[in-house]
């Protein structure tokens, strides 16, 4: 990953939380954002080929496990925000938007 000087950083992610798919983001970053997408939205869909592609980025076993526990433990947490009806943090926009 690279990085990304402190002037620009607020920028960057905020790019990247309005729309990851517009952000500049390096290859590796991108494949894993196309990854969660996909664990997220279609989780029964994962193939192998999906771990290559996270490979062919240059994860290793411990690097993916590590993407996998991330991603689906925020995964988790929000659904049980969600089940609780948590209100959400000041200055969050609710989703889906109204």
């Amino acid at each position: 990953m690279r990085e990304i000087p402190d002037e620009e950083a607020d920028r960057w992610v905020e790019s990247v939380a309005r729309d990851w798919r517009t952000a500049q983001l390096e290859p590796l970053e991108r494949a894993l954002c196309e990854y969660a997408v996909k664990l997220t939205c279609e989780p029964w869909a994962m193939r192998r080929a999906d771990l290559d592609g996270l490979r062919a980025h240059g994860l290793d076993d411990t690097a993916i496990h590590e993407a996998v526990q991330v991603i689906a433990y925020f995964n988790y947490i929000n659904r049980v925000a969600d089940a609780l009806h948590v209100d959400l943090e000041p200055g969050m926009p609710p989703y889906p938007p109204a």
